[in-house]
């Protein structure tokens, strides 16, 4: 058995290897949004190739086992590489949610074969995954799912519909939360698939937000075949993977995932090392205004603060100080944060947000405060993250539900009828 690399070597091979192999950030390079659907899979294939020159140089899935591709090692290296890369280009796009959750997921669920299959083709860019689990009907109650599987031999035929699935017009694969058995409470009927996203009978439709992209998707399934062999889990107890689905999901949104490779709000939440609320106060010459350095350094304590809480519960929970329910109050943290921080920048820029020219240090700065509360609806609302906080690690009293131990099929799932 080899021996481990420490951490402080492994510190110093990623600086050098980076300062060789990867492109850096060009911080005078302002970009908001990609325009074009051209554009937007250049930078999708782009993302595939920095991904690729990472696992060909041997620092792609640092904390992924080995006999998949990854490198076997502990959360603490994962750190310094993640320390180490501020300012370089990064595959960001691929950490999530191909890594985490998808990865995740068959890495604790899946079989051998699935693992052996997929987790390379993961690792290396070439296969890029989404989660198909929130739907028109559900919200935030995800185990409402009213999607269904029918068995048919060594087969499963699949019909319904997904949504919000960010980017699933160009991507490859999905996990699949449907349901398979309608005669037992919610949370006892559900199964994860397997799918891949271009087969015929899977119908993506892209959505137009507020800002004018269109990487929201929704999907329709009708009778999409999947074998037996693509059923994560067992038949019946999805929510045991969908549990431990959502956790990473949390963790991953909350900067905490030892899965998710390069710089986040878990490091100071500025992949370029450049900090926007300086930026922009130097862009509006607001540089000895006290009310635009206030702004700053609340902006600085918040992603301080963010950044030394997603430590500490990271290593509780890899301690087992805490419970891994705690991820949502890294969710929920930074979640909070980044709306704020998405407030301060236009605060900074006052009048001339809402005027924002195609490029410079400015641009996005409105259409980011216009779209601030999507950072707390992304990954698991923050309301969400509050109930598990109090629930589950605060052990407060859980919401009386009234669909407990009702068969799901005898679960209202509309409003009253009008008398």
């Amino acid at each position: 058995m080899s021996e481990v690399e420490s951490v402080e070597s492994f510190a110093e091979r990623s600086r050098l290897w980076l300062a060789d192999s990867m492109p850096r950030v060009d911080p005078d390079a302002y970009i908001h949004g990609l325009g074009s659907d051209e554009a937007e899979l250049a930078f999708v294939d782009r993302q595939r190739q920095l991904q690729r020159v990472l696992f060909d140089g041997g620092f792609a899935g640092i904390c992924f086992p080995a006999e998949y591709g990854g490198q076997g090692l502990s959360a603490a290296h994962q750190n310094v590489f993640n320390i180490e890369c501020v300012g370089y280009q990064m595959p960001a796009l691929i950490n999530v949610p191909t890594f985490v959750p998808c990865g995740a997921v068959l890495l604790e669920f899946g079989t051998e074969e699935q693992k052996q299959k997929h987790i390379p083709s993961m690792l290396k860019g070439e296969k890029l995954w989404m989660q198909f689990l929130s739907e028109p009907s559900g919200g935030s109650d995800v185990a409402g799912a009213l999607t269904t599987a029918v068995r048919d031999g060594e087969e499963w035929l699949l019909n319904g519909s997904k949504v919000w699935t960010t980017g699933a017009w160009w991507s490859d694969m999905g996990l699949c939360l449907v349901r398979t058995n309608w005669d037992v409470p919610k949370h006892r009927g559900l199964s994860v698939f397997i799918i891949d996203i271009a087969d015929p009978n899977i119908d993506v439709q892209r959505i137009e937000m507020l800002n004018g992209s269109r990487e929201f998707c929704q999907e329709f399934l009708t009778d999409v075949r999947v074998p037996d062999s693509d059923r994560v889990g067992e038949v019946d107890d999805g929510w045991t993977v969908g549990r431990r689905w959502m956790f990473h999901e949390r963790n991953a949104m909350g900067g905490g995932s030892p899965l998710v490779s390069g710089p986040g709000v878990g490091h100071g939440g500025a992949g370029s090392g450049v900090d926007p609320s300086l930026v922009i106060t130097e862009a509006m010459g607001r540089t000895d205004d006290p009310v635009a350095l206030d702004l700053i350094g609340e902006s600085l304590m918040l992603r301080r603060a963010a950044t030394e809480l997603t430590k500490r519960v990271g290593e509780g929970m890899a301690s087992g100080a805490v419970s891994d329910t705690s991820a949502a109050i890294t969710r929920l943290m930074n979640g909070v944060v980044m709306a704020r921080n998405w407030t301060i920048h236009a605060e900074l820029a006052g009048s001339a947000a809402v005027a924002w020219e195609s490029e410079g240090p400015l641009d996005g700065v409105g259409v980011n405060y216009l779209m601030r509360q999507s950072n707390s609806i992304a990954g698991g609302t923050v309301e969400m993250a509050r109930n598990n906080i109090s629930e589950r690690v605060l052990g407060m009293p859980r919401e009386r539900t009234l669909d407990k131990d009702v068969a799901f099929r005898d679960v209202p799932k509309g409003p009253p009828a009008s008398r």
